[in-house]
């Protein structure tokens, strides 16, 4: 039976959509424009190496982290069918579903773990974004893209064939998919999508309204 969430349960699952959406919203911009927002860059990023907080917010550091996750989400909930919102949907649902698969598949989570654990104490020793995103798109092509299913980034091609970009996009995939497991742990599901979408339409809207400095 389809329970009636707790409001906490309601905030937990918008940031965590959020920053699903986050991550690949930036994708998205990288593929059409070669450019990225660098907060939302860095946040998404280094996300995927905090492995011990419990909650979204613990991950991110703070709501303002995922100011461009919540109003990517905000628009795409809006029920506005813009043309150039399609990918990043299409995009979310990937990102979704690969995560899905790498639950069930307890060798790739293993690697995948491990191999984030030792990116994690490399950062330690420097603060170069670049790097690290080569570092977790060799994760990622050495793990999710190995799955039957991959993610199809469209764009320009000039754009998507420069090696920076490129590992930018592995790297920030990989982070949507860390960010569905917050999503999956906070009760997100496909029916949650379908029959919570304006409560976490209002949520989104809340919480950019009242936690979000203007």
């Amino acid at each position: 039976m389809f329970s009636r969430p707790s409001p906490e349960q309601i905030r937990e699952q918008t940031l965590a959509l959020a920053a699903v959406v986050q991550a690949v919203s930036q994708v998205d911009q990288i593929a059409r424009t070669g450019l990225a927002e660098p907060a939302a860059l860095e946040a998404s990023i280094h996300s995927v190496l905090s492995f011990e907080a419990s909650n979204t917010i613990a991950i991110f550091g703070g709501v303002e982290a995922l100011e461009v996750g919540l109003r990517a989400l905000r628009d795409l909930l809006s029920g506005n069918d813009y043309g150039e919102r399609r990918a990043v949907t299409r995009y979310c649902m990937g990102a979704l579903y690969l995560q899905g698969q790498l639950r069930k598949d307890d060798a790739a989570t293993a690697i995948v773990r491990n191999r984030l654990q030792h990116a994690g104490r490399s950062r330690d020793f420097g603060s170069d974004i670049n790097a690290l995103c080569l570092n977790l798109a060799d994760i990622y092509q050495d793990t999710l893209s190995k799955y039957r299913f991959r993610i199809q980034v469209g764009g320009s091609a000039q754009h998507l064939q420069n090696p920076t970009n490129a590992a930018r996009i592995r790297a920030l995939l990989l982070a949507a998919v860390r960010a569905a497991y917050l999503w999956q742990q906070a009760g997100g599901n496909r029916w949650t999508l379908i029959l919570r979408r304006n409560r976490l339409f209002t949520e989104a809207k809340h919480i950019l309204n009242t936690e979000i400095a203007h």
